[in-house]
């Protein structure tokens, strides 16, 4: 397996401030839907434009949180945004990483009349159960990415092996995620199963851990990984190198590196199928460089599965 970066852009809003911490991407009408974890607001990448979309209330006032002004520890943290439908109708899916009890949100934007609309609830109770059958403490709990199967979200924590923690994932309905985003069912009556573990490797002595994921039409998994050197789910660190993995089941069937781009390492944290053609899988992936002043960027991958 190889991987090749065809493209690489920046993501700025319509306005000229950048979008930044981008760690998950989906589609949503004729775009993109990007969502930023340092943010209430997501990016809905669109042709023309890149729409500001607020998807949570401000906390305390604010809309973006940053570590230098002592406020990260109150952001939502989404990090997963996954194809889904309400009603029939498309929408996209968006979970915070559970690493606190701040992060342990969940949104659904959809479109009406060609307006984002969104609804959000807490999914406390899930998230506890997700730690419960991945036997983690809930300190270790760090969901950062989704591949859709079907009537199954996949769901990923991402786990460090520095603190002994494999990325492991579980199965959920996507159904009754969505019913208790929008309050028509309990989120403590959301059925977790299914847990398994990966081992991706290590590059320079630091571990690679999952920061994404994507379905491909044969039920296969494509994960982007990070070799971030952190000692815990809350920290950044830096990261040495990142990578694509090929996965069926629990069985990691190849890794390979995501090639540098201008001699920097992005870190991938969002992946979204653009297409899949005589073997070659088309990727649309978003980045988070953990810089606030950086404009995330966006790459178009191209993975040969040989």
């Amino acid at each position: 397996m190889q991987v090749f970066v065809d493209a690489a852009r920046t993501l700025w809003f319509a306005d000229g401030t950048p979008v930044t911490a981008a760690s998950g991407v989906a589609p949503l009408g004729d775009g993109w839907l990007v969502v930023q974890d340092d943010s209430t607001v997501a990016a809905w990448r669109r042709p023309d434009e890149v729409v500001a979309v607020e998807v949570l209330p401000p906390v305390e006032g604010l809309r973006t949180f940053r570590e230098a002004e002592g406020t990260k520890h109150l952001k939502p943290d989404l990090e997963v945004a996954c194809p889904a439908e309400v009603d029939g109708g498309p929408a996209v899916l968006l979970l915070g990483s559970g690493s606190s009890p701040r992060r342990m949100r969940g949104v659904l934007v959809r479109l009406e009349d060609g307006r984002p609309v969104v609804c959000s609830a807490e999914l406390g109770p899930v998230y506890r159960r997700v730690a419960e059958l991945l036997e983690l403490p809930m300190d270790h709990v760090n969901l950062e990415g989704a591949s859709r199967h079907g009537d199954v979200v996949r769901w990923f924590n991402r786990g460090n092996l520095m603190a002994g923690v494999r990325s492991a994932s579980v199965d959920v309905p996507l159904q009754d995620m969505v019913a208790a985003v929008l309050g028509r069912a309990e989120p403590a009556a959301v059925p977790v199963d299914r847990p398994r573990r990966y081992e991706l490797g290590e590059v320079e002595g630091v571990g690679l851990a999952i920061t994404d994921a994507v379905a491909l039409p044969d039920g296969r998994v494509l994960l982007s990984a990070a070799a971030e050197d952190t000692p815990n789910a809350v920290d950044d660190g830096p990261v040495v190198a990142t990578a694509i993995a090929l996965v069926d089941g629990g069985t990691v069937q190849a890794v390979a590196p995501i090639p540098e781009v201008d001699g920097h390492v992005h870190k991938v944290e969002g992946l979204a199928l653009r297409g899949v053609e005589d073997g070659e899988v088309h990727l649309l992936a978003v980045v988070d460089d953990d810089d606030p002043d950086t404009p995330s960027a966006e790459l178009d991958l191209r993975v040969v599965l040989g």
